[in-house]
């Protein structure tokens, strides 16, 4: 077998939930040897055993005296006094003391209230090769993990779009189909259930999936504009093909702006509560139990450990409604597909920094305006712009049917630049 087909093996057997290859580091065993001293005190020991009995004689004397309290007292001249210290209470003060003890109970109940809305997700997709190197084309299946969170008794439940989008994570060496099944486990049942994806949204990372089942018990929501920094977080998801597993910590950071590897920013909340592959889609809950974000992703490599975020919970609840009523979310849309011009990039050609027009979509309303392929996007509506994400966030705020104002840069024109008005459309 070349190394071309056992690449095309590793493909063909990919799962989201196997297990990672994490390495286990042991401390070499160390062994402490106490060692005693011994003197020899050969041909002294004529000498030695009347001076040592004096000694021993002349202590039990004294501590016999220091045995009787009334001679302890004469000799000494004073008397052993206890001293007991008092802490008062000012009234009006607040306790800040922390019972420990309290912290497995609150563990264990935040686990039994929240694990019956936690599910288990299966999606099973093809694989097709598109190695450069193989002289035929490959194909076959496989599946990955996930998890998901109820959010109604009628079988709607919400989890990451990377999920059930296995379509989004194809590149040049190999296609993945949209999903073909996707199963859903529910807590304590053996039996998968089948699931319909309802609607997906990329620019979140969220979706919708719905099993025929009237009788499920729905997560409680919290409120993530709330939470602080340091409280009590809990993690519950399937990693690693472990159904049901709980990580506990506290929220370590709000707001954080983290960019994925495919360009996408996204403001999440920062966990130490161990987050890996399949908790994605999960909950992370509070102390009451109430899920105050959708687990996401984490970050890897040397150095980093301990750093999981999830999506607040709050900034999913329009997008879950749109998700359920039109099976999409309704966004505003230029008709542009574009790249970002690099501080690097903009030194060495001479040029602005901004958002570099590449192609004018025929869908969208780019086209009937005097926008042109190989301009440079320097602002919307008066505010600068350096990448693509910027355009987009400026873009988002906005509705269908507002009309924004590009200033653009134009080299073929003499390197002018330019105003240019858009309507917005609806992305298709």
């Amino acid at each position: 077998m070349d190394n071309n087909q056992e690449k095309q093996d590793e493909i063909f057997n990919m799962n989201d939930s196997q297990n990672n290859g994490f390495k286990k580091v042991t401390a070499a065993d160390s062994s402490f040897k106490k060692q005693s001293e011994y003197v020899s005190n050969k041909g002294k020991s004529n000498i030695f055993i009347p001076f040592a009995s004096g000694i021993i004689g002349a202590t039990l004397v004294i501590g016999t005296c220091f045995g009787v309290p009334q001679i302890r007292e004469k000799i000494i001249g004073e008397t052993e006094t206890k001293t007991t210290t008092s802490i008062t209470k000012s009234s009006g003060s607040v306790s800040n003391s922390i019972d420990s003890s309290d912290y497995s109970g609150t563990a264990i109940s935040v686990a039994k209230k929240v694990l019956p809305s936690v599910v288990g997700i299966e999606v099973q997709f093809s694989v097709t090769s598109n190695s450069p190197f193989s002289l035929y084309q490959s194909s076959g299946t496989s599946k990955a993990g996930g998890s998901g969170v109820i959010i109604t008794e009628d079988g709607y439940i919400l989890t990451n779009n990377h999920i059930v989008d296995t379509s989004s994570s194809s590149n040049s060496f190999y296609t993945l189909s949209s999903a073909e099944k996707v199963l859903v486990y529910l807590y304590e049942e053996d039996e998968p259930i089948e699931a319909k994806i309802i609607g997906t949204d990329e620019v979140t990372d969220l979706a919708i999936i719905k099993i025929d089942r009237d009788d499920l018990t729905p997560a409680e929501l919290g409120d993530s504009d709330s939470i602080k920094i340091g409280e009590f977080a809990m993690a519950i998801g399937n990693p690693l093909n472990m159904p049901y597993t709980v990580t506990s910590g506290i929220i370590s950071g709000l707001n954080r702006e983290i960019t994925d590897s495919d360009g996408t920013s996204y403001k999440l909340v920062q966990t130490d509560a161990a987050i890996n592959s399949g908790n994605s889609g999960g909950a992370l809950v509070n102390a009451d139990g109430k899920v105050i974000g959708i687990n996401t992703l984490k970050l890897y490599g040397t150095g980093v450990e301990g750093m999981g975020f999830a999506i607040p919970i709050n900034s999913t609840i329009d997008i879950t409604d749109e998700l359920i009523s039109h099976g999409k979310v309704k966004r505003p849309y230029i008709g542009i597909s574009g790249s970002t011009v690099s501080e690097s990039y903009s030194k060495y050609y001479d040029i602005p920094q901004g958002v570099y027009v590449s192609k004018i979509e025929e869908d969208g309303s780019a086209k009937d305006s005097e926008l042109q392929a190989g301009d440079i996007i320097t602002e919307v509506n008066g505010e600068k712009v350096t990448s693509m994400n910027e355009l987009n966030k400026i873009k988002y705020n906005c509705e269908v049917g507002d009309t924004i104002e590009l200033t653009v840069y134009r080299y073929s024109d003499n390197k002018s630049t330019h105003k240019v008005k858009i309507k917005l459309v609806e992305q298709p």
